[in-house]
């Protein structure tokens, strides 16, 4: 049996496949760059083999957003077949170093996946059998979205991250306060004394009407100790939503920290490392007051704009209640078009507002949602819609519990 061209020890054969292996992760790398990169290896001095990685990087990543994704194919394909140090011991006397192992990488799913593909085999006939698989395996979604977070294992939060992916906010405008061209709508005084001098004199109107656009998202992520079961899957909805919509993310637990930039990144893995990164405090204590006096007080006028809506994810209980608590909550509505408080503690069925926390912060919310499994995300985007109908009122949850 002739031997694979990943398996040989010929440079030109082992880089190609290695492309076509970046190609199938999402990194464009086309023939000429092949023929560069080998050209590039045999006229560079090589001696270890973060040599020969800064070398095909150097050729074949043209972005930021690709290095991530770059790198873990490089340890994925070189570690398995170990062919650089038998490369560079024939190119240089000098011997190659070998580096310790690494831990996973933003993007190691995805190129896993790109060097494993899967082959297309003939599909086998229907059987009576299979049809009780596919309804059992329909079952076993219908269980995973309606499965707490907390009770999830590895794989089913694995699965759980690539549902997220696929949720869809609804079609929702609000007018802005600039106007655009329409058919139909105000006269535009200007325009049309522009279009009627160009006419000669013949009046010719034009008319404008409201810009609309969707609203902005504004979350703030409790990112603390009692939450991080719930919080990371969270921040994987924020970056599902940042693609449909304009979304401002800030997670706090003992301060304020503002992750929008971090979040925007297109690899979600290695969003959320950086997201990660750069808030100090993640699963410390809660000080829901003070990141409120926080946000209010350095962001909102920066974020709140154009009718966006504020989703509170947090169980509220706070350390410490203060009046401050109650001023805060009350700002921040008066500041928003509409304020949506995500609890996971409604999961309970028998939960009630008794908390001093939670009793201080209900009157100010417009609604007040679960937010522990899959289901409870998709009811979210759906209740995002400017039409749908609003849950339960919040205030209830108060009278309720006496």
């Amino acid at each position: 049996m002739s031997e694979s061209p990943a398996g040989s020890g010929r440079l030109p054969d082992n880089i190609a496949y290695f492309a076509r292996a970046l190609r199938a992760a999402g990194v464009p790398v086309g023939p000429g760059d092949v023929i560069d990169a080998v050209a590039a290896v045999e006229a560079a001095a090589i001696g270890s083999r973060e040599d020969f990685y800064w070398t095909l990087h150097a050729v074949l990543v043209r972005r930021r957003e690709h290095s991530a994704l770059f790198a873990e194919a490089f340890r994925l394909f070189w570690r398995r077949r170990d062919l650089i140090e038998k490369m560079i011991a024939q190119m240089s006397p000098v011997a190659p170093d070998k580096a310790p192992p690494k831990p996973p990488n933003a993007g190691a799913l995805r190129v896993q996946e790109a060097l494993s593909p899967k082959t297309e085999r003939p599909k086998p006939k229907v059987t009576e059998e299979d049809l009780t698989t596919v309804t059992l395996s329909v079952s076993q979604a219908e269980v995973l979205k309606a499965k707490d977070f907390a009770q999830m294992s590895a794989e089913e939060v694995a699965q759980a991250r690539r549902l997220i992916a696929s949720l869809r906010l609804p079609d929702d405008t609000t007018r802005t306060r600039r106007f655009e061209a329409r058919a139909r709508g105000r006269i535009d005084p200007r325009r049309s004394f522009q279009r009627t001098v160009r006419a000669g004199g013949a009046i010719d109107l034009a008319f404008r009407a409201p810009r609309e656009r969707p609203p902005p998202i504004v979350a703030l992520c409790d990112i603390s100790g009692s939450m991080a079961e719930y919080s990371r899957l969270f921040l994987h909805f924020l970056h599902a939503m940042s693609e449909q919509r304009k979304v401002h993310s800030f997670v706090f637990a003992t301060r304020l920290t503002n992750i929008t930039r971090e979040l925007t990144r297109r690899d979600p893995d290695e969003a959320l490392s950086r997201a990660s990164a750069r808030a100090q405090d993640w699963e410390g204590g809660t000080r829901i007051a003070e990141a409120l006096h926080l946000f209010n007080r350095h962001w909102s006028r920066r974020v709140l704009g154009g009718g966006a809506v504020v989703l509170l994810f947090t169980d509220g209980l706070e350390r410490e209640v203060t009046p401050d608590l109650t001023h805060e909550m009350d700002r921040l509505r008066r500041s928003c078009r509409r304020l949506v408080w995500l609890n996971p503690l409604l999961r309970f069925e028998g939960f009630s507002a008794r908390a001093s926390g939670i009793r201080a912060m209900l009157p100010h919310v417009d609604d007040f949602r679960p937010i522990h499994s899959l289901s409870a995300m998709a009811d979210l985007c759906r209740a995002l819609g400017a039409h749908q109908p609003r849950g339960r009122e919040p205030k209830a949850w108060l009278r309720e519990a006496g």
